[in-house]
């Protein structure tokens, strides 16, 4: 279940990431089956190669891409969800969840 999100921030997302950019975007998210997880971070891309690339330096598979939507993207949760945020410079992603970072 996912929520924390504003329709503005995620029509941002999806321009970004329709335009074939490398979009972020962080939400609140519970799924039993990651109890450990609150928040997921979606990585997306309408270029799937270039989203493929990207993924690689962090060790990102190309078969971990989800397709079922309009805009292919990552899943990142948990410790890979905060060593990308870092290495990217986007730890706001979280802390605007009042999150913290954990590592």
């Amino acid at each position: 279940m996912a929520f924390g999100l504003d329709r503005r921030t995620l029509l941002e997302w999806k321009q970004l990431a329709g335009k074939g950019e490398i979009a972020f975007i962080t939400h609140f998210w519970l799924d039993d089956r990651f109890p450990e997880c609150t928040s997921v971070t979606k990585v997306g891309c309408a270029n799937v190669d270039k989203l493929e690339m990207w993924g690689a330096q962090y060790g990102l598979k190309r078969e971990w891409i989800h397709h079922r939507h309009e805009y292919p993207h990552f899943d990142l949760l948990g410790n890979k969800q905060i060593e990308i945020l870092r290495k990217e410079g986007l730890e706001e992603q979280l802390t605007k969840l009042g999150l913290r970072f954990q590592q």
